[in-house]
């Protein structure tokens, strides 16, 4: 509906009756708008709930079924949850323990192979007093030549400064690395993709 504006009234009380006739008008419009829109979305509701029985993941649904199978956790009384509670926390106070190999069996044939560094690098790094042996890190592996089975294990000593345990300074470990060693098995034990072939 399209007003023009000289074909409009001069009197104030025919405009403002023509404006809240308009109101009204735009008012029952909204209501009708309203009502197609809940309708609208009644309907794709509809259609999205048939969609998804036809389309969606199917499993077979009986009413009640999942009652069936309630039964414990409805007889389940204060004792019960008591119980259940201290369990929960037994288990969270047990620490998974890590795998680990079993030894190798202590007839078989050795070799210890040491793998150290260099004698230069045994003092520290920060007050250069000599360091000395605090321990060792080790591994063994089975080596298997056709005819011959042996151990060969590889130890390399850990070296620490007892100046700057002694006097509290923050002390670094020195232990050779593994590849220092150019024989072959060290290049066995440590396979890599590309040397393959």
């Amino acid at each position: 509906m399209k007003l023009d504006v000289n074909l409009l009234p001069d009197d104030p009380e025919q405009l403002k009756k023509m404006l809240l006739e308009l109101q009204l008008l735009v008012a029952q419009k909204e209501c009708e708008l309203a009502e197609k829109d809940a309708i609208y979305q009644e309907l794709l509701e509809r259609y999205n709930i048939k969609l998804a029985n036809e389309y969606g993941k199917k499993s077979e649904k009986m009413p009640g079924a999942d009652e069936v199978f309630n039964e414990a956790e409805v007889t389940l009384d204060e004792q019960d949850e008591l119980l259940l509670a201290s369990l929960s926390t037994e288990e969270k106070t047990e620490q998974k323990v890590k795998p680990k190999r079993k030894p190798l069996p202590p007839e078989l044939p050795r070799k210890d192979v040491i793998i150290d560094i260099e004698d230069t690098d045994k003092t520290c790094d920060c007050c250069r007093n000599s360091l000395h042996k605090m321990g060792e890190s080790s591994s063994e592996t089975l080596e298997f030549v056709p005819a011959h089975i042996k151990v060969i294990k590889t130890i390399r000593p850990k070296y620490t400064c007892r100046h700057c345990e002694n006097n509290g300074i923050e002390n670094h470990i020195k232990m050779a690395p593994m590849h220092a060693n150019p024989e072959k098995y060290c290049y066995r034990e440590f396979a890599e993709p590309n040397n393959h072939l």
